[in-house]
């Protein structure tokens, strides 16, 4: 249901239309209950909360009414202007309260809504006692996988266990990780699941390319790819903080303006970093996964991984930032031998990849050149499985199998040895002969 003041904010965010996940939280017959938001990045869901929480904040009252949890300061500070921009608009204070904000400034007078990280927000509340979150009536859990993922539940479980059980829990992530379902289960009445992964309106026509980089590291052959593409937004995706830092000096030194945004920045130049990337005054961006949960942007029409993660779920993510809203994207992976386990995987799961090459700033198919190990079959494989095959009525007996194939391979290679033997002493009987001759 869009309310008066919902419309609103459509209007002060100039939105035509609802996204499904806004859609399905708005219409929940109860607007108290718990709610369990799973949507990938990009389809809404920042606002699927925001819409219930400024719709139920009285501002004339002087306490804390709503809670924002996200597991990174980045996602904290960029959810934290958005809010702003909104807040301001109905008089209503809200606050960030994430590392390297001093306490004073954040708790010198309650807000209606705090947005944080979950260590700084328990420190103040919990241990401090100095930011009362016990009045809140709406508590949101962001990126819920990640959450779990950087350990953070335990504080986020320390400030609910002191709150009102009544407090309405929303909890939204791109997926519902089984280690997340004890926490769901103690904090989470009767919840409804929304889930928004396949929609249509979110469904995109994305070319992923592999690019091998061959004697060169990923800085040097960006400088390949890069006059390629004419990119509105380029992400490019890093696996560490050192491989970020030396692709973006690489970038710099070689002309090209871009943001840089990961861990082994400082908090002032992280907050820089993600204003610059919001005004979308720069085409490049260099960003590890972990910081990149902080960016939401329209208009990404490149995404550039050099490498492959460890958990390839983040390549999924990576892919997700282009192409959305039914527009083309093209995410390129540049890639190196020792990828290729992650390419055959990720090929299972149904990702086509197109082999490219760069010649004369364009892309080339090329064949693919990545060797897939070829298992060579042992010669007594099927004796060895008679042996390990064998029927036992008690636990298998490893160690005698073990044994009983150690002695079949001892046997088999004296039997080559004898017949190497043979063969060569037949070899020099035959050869004396004709020397005889």
């Amino acid at each position: 249901m869009i309310t008066k003041r919902i419309q609103e904010i459509m209007d002060l965010e100039k939105f035509k239309k609802l996204t499904p996940i806004q859609e399905e939280v708005l219409n929940l017959k109860n607007k108290s209950q718990d709610v369990i938001g799973i949507s990938s990045t990009g389809s809404g869901k920042s606002h699927a909360f925001f819409f219930p929480i400024f719709d139920q904040i009285d501002e004339t009252l002087d306490e804390v009414q709503a809670v924002i949890s996200c597991p990174t300061r980045e996602l904290a500070f960029q959810l934290y202007e958005r809010a702003k921009k909104i807040a301001d608009h109905f008089g209503v204070r809200v606050k960030l309260v994430t590392g390297g904000i001093q306490k004073k400034a954040t708790i010198a007078q309650q807000p209606h809504i705090v947005i944080g990280t979950p260590g700084r927000m328990k420190d103040l509340f919990v241990n401090d006692n100095t930011l009362r979150l016990d009045t809140t009536r709406i508590f949101i859990v962001d990126e819920a996988d990640m959450t779990l993922e950087f350990g953070f539940l335990e504080d986020i479980d320390a400030i609910l266990s002191k709150m009102d059980k009544k407090v309405q829990c929303m909890i939204f992530s791109a997926t519902i990780p089984e280690a997340l379902q004890p926490f769901l289960k103690k904090y989470l009445t009767n919840p409804k699941v929304v889930e928004i992964n396949k929609n249509e309106d979110f469904q995109s026509d994305v070319d992923h390319y592999l690019v091998d980089c061959k004697h060169k590291n990923y800085g040097e052959k960006l400088l390949d790819v890069l006059p390629c593409i004419n990119p509105y937004v380029c992400l490019i995706f890093a696996n560490t903080t050192d491989d970020a830092h030396n692709i973006a000096n690489t970038l710099r030194e070689n002309g090209y303006d871009l943001v840089e945004l990961h861990s082994g920045l400082e908090s002032r130049e992280r907050k820089q970093a993600i204003r610059l990337i919001q005004t979308q005054k720069k085409s490049y961006i260099v960003a590890s996964d972990i910081a990149s949960r902080g960016i939401d942007l329209e208009g990404i029409t490149h995404v550039i991984s050099c490498g492959f993660p460890k958990d390839l779920k983040f390549y999924v993510h990576r892919a997700g930032r282009t192409g959305r809203a039914s527009r083309d994207g093209n995410c390129i992976a540049l890639y190196k031998e020792n990828d290729a386990k992650a390419i055959e995987s990720l090929e299972k799961q149904g990702i086509h990849f197109l082999y490219k090459d760069v010649k004369n700033k364009e892309f080339v198919d090329v064949k693919s050149k990545i060797r897939k190990p070829v298992k060579k079959e042992d010669p007594l494989g099927s004796e060895i499985g008679k042996i390990t095959k064998k029927k036992t009525k008690v636990k298998p007996n490893y160690k005698k199998q073990q044994r009983e194939i150690d002695n079949l391979r001892r046997r088999k290679r004296r039997e080559m040895i004898k017949n190497d033997i043979k063969r060569q002493q037949k070899e020099r009987a035959i050869a004396k002969l004709k020397g005889d001759e």
